[in-house]
């Protein structure tokens, strides 16, 4: 069992915690036809907007109420009521999704009571699904923002069954999972004969093709209806600790029962994760994804060598941290250092002496002896300083193309993580063969 602790530095030097608001408004991005607005100044828009850019490499809608010095102060009722008439009469959507911001939730507004009131004053916005989801940016994180979110459209949107709807599962999908990650999940659940309703759907809307036609909204993801037919579902699986939130808000308002599975990487996990599947279709498990595990079991063979006694540091939100610690941990390495952006019931659970709360500062004051690093974009520089290779996982990765591609969950996912890291770690112990010895006599050894 690993002790949690938090940082106790004045101020993080080198960020590797995101904000709630970037959170919410990804998952907003993964309903069909969907503006996600943070309620807050231009700068908080424009910042989440560039991450976002940088990472998936497409347009993205988001847009802000544009808060200034004087509402601020006064209050932002006003323009938040000329953002939900712009949106409404230029982009169309089929929801808008409304996430506060440190700015906005410092000051302190009714903001429930200020859309009552705009939809009173305005008809037209009666029947356009508002969801508004309290993000403040001083507190939690970015898994946090996209937990709290999922589970607020849950709340909002989700109807009373009328009847069950026969082969229909819930996937509720994390954070910490790709556009391939989703994708790759969805594919498994159909070859049981199950239908999934992906909620949020980045594989539908950030997957990286390219639409027929401009759209000012989402081009892509879960349409509204179909979150609203998730109360009449067979069952719900969701991935990852952060969904078990809105996992029970969905229990809570249409009866229907969950599953949470913390991660789909490993052996283990999938095989669990396809017994389950079984259990809900009737139906035996596909020869391709029996096929599927073989390849993973002999790829654990051929790498677990290259594993044994290795030192890995690892930075990432917590469901994320989980999988991929978990994974290596049980090829054999040992996870040297954990960092990590907020609390969860996983932490403790960490096959590592000690998970810190903290950045990327302390990543790389205390992976020093490591031998291979992982992390988002932003500790390039620390493993280029550290002279240890670096695997890029999560959010964001600008620095190389792809990112929203990258499988790591399923059997095949399980097994393009080993490999990649792997790789890494043979191409370090050549560049250490390389290195020059003391004298001609201890080279000649060397056969």
């Amino acid at each position: 069992m690993a002790k949690v602790v938090s940082s106790r530095k004045s101020c993080s030097v080198n960020p590797l915690k995101m904000s709630q608001p970037i959170g919410g408004a990804l998952a907003f991005m993964g309903i069909a036809n969907a503006m996600p607005v943070l309620h807050g100044s231009q700068g908080c828009t424009a910042f989440g907007l560039v991450l976002f850019v940088r990472h998936f490499r497409e347009a993205i809608p988001l847009q802000t109420t544009a808060m200034n010095e004087v509402s601020t102060i006064l209050g932002g009722m006003e323009n938040i009521e000329e953002a939900l008439l712009n949106i409404h009469a230029r982009a169309k959507p089929e929801l808008i999704g409304l996430c506060t911001t440190g700015l906005t939730e410092t000051r302190g507004e009714d903001i429930m009571g200020e859309l009552k009131l705009i939809r009173s004053r305005h008809p037209e916005l009666q029947e356009l699904p508002i969801v508004f989801v309290e993000t403040p940016d001083y507190k939690d994180s970015f898994q946090d923002g996209w937990a709290n979110t999922v589970a607020r459209i849950v709340c909002e949107l989700v109807d009373k069954p009328r009847f069950p709807i026969p082969g229909q599962v819930n996937l509720l999908a994390g954070s910490h999972l790709t556009a391939a990650d989703i994708e790759e999940i969805v594919d498994t659940i159909e070859a049981f004969g199950l239908k999934a309703v992906v909620l949020p759907d980045l594989s539908g809307s950030l997957d990286g093709h390219i639409p027929q036609d401009f759209s000012p909204t989402t081009i892509g993801g879960t349409k509204v209806r179909e979150i609203r037919s998730m109360g009449g579902s067979l069952a719900t699986i969701a991935i990852g600790r952060q969904m078990e939130k809105a996992a029970i808000e969905l229990e809570s308002r249409s009866g229907v029962s969950y599953t949470v599975f913390d991660r789909l990487t490993g052996l283990e996990e999938n095989d669990r994760f396809l017994m389950h599947l079984s259990g809900l279709s009737g139906q035996p498990v596909p020869e391709k994804l029996r096929r599927r595990r073989s390849q993973l079991v002999d790829a654990m063979l051929d790498s677990h060598f290259h594993f044994g006694g290795k030192k890995i540091a690892i930075a990432a939100e917590p469901d994320l941290l989980w999988a991929i610690g978990a994974l290596f941990a049980e090829m054999g390495a040992k996870i040297s250092v954990a960092v990590t952006t907020t609390r969860s019931p996983l932490l403790e659970r960490m096959p590592c002496e000690e998970v810190l709360i903290g950045d990327l500062e302390d990543l790389e004051t205390r992976a020093g002896d490591s031998d291979l690093i992982l992390t988002h974009s932003h500790g390039r520089q620390a493993s280029r300083r550290l002279g240890i290779p670096l695997m890029r996982i999560g959010l964001p990765t600008f620095d190389r193309l792809g990112a929203s591609h990258a499988l790591n969950v399923g059997y095949r996912g399980s097994m393009k993580l080993i490999f990649q890291a792997a790789n890494l770690l043979l191409e370090r112990e050549d560049e250490d063969c390389k290195k020059p010895w003391g004298n001609g006599a201890a080279a000649a050894q060397i056969v």
